[in-house]
């Protein structure tokens, strides 16, 4: 069974890692940090030692995000990787 999830940009990009620099370098920085963030066995050392204050404030930005930029079909497809017309309210 194929993943339904890929951190693939991380391991190819080759460019600078740096903000402020250019939007193109910015975007890829960015891509390159949340892909290393959500790496599992970063995951599994880091969550432990998050506060509450620190999670809900990580579900706020996420989630604000999410809302800001998608719609509920891309939200539905994209982040939660569900098929079209299946959703967990169903």
């Amino acid at each position: 069974m194929k993943p339904q999830h890929s951190h693939e940009f991380v391991e190819k990009w080759t460019g600078p890692l740096a903000e402020g620099f250019d939007r193109e370098t910015d975007l890829a920085t960015l891509q390159v940090y949340l892909q290393k963030f959500s790496d599992d066995e970063l995951m599994t050392r880091l969550l432990p030692r998050l506060t509450q204050a620190e999670i809900s404030q990580l579900f706020r930005v996420i989630g604000e995000t999410l809302s800001r930029h998608l719609s509920r079909e891309e939200y539905h497809g994209l982040f939660l990787k569900e098929s079209p017309g299946l959703s967990r309210e169903n």
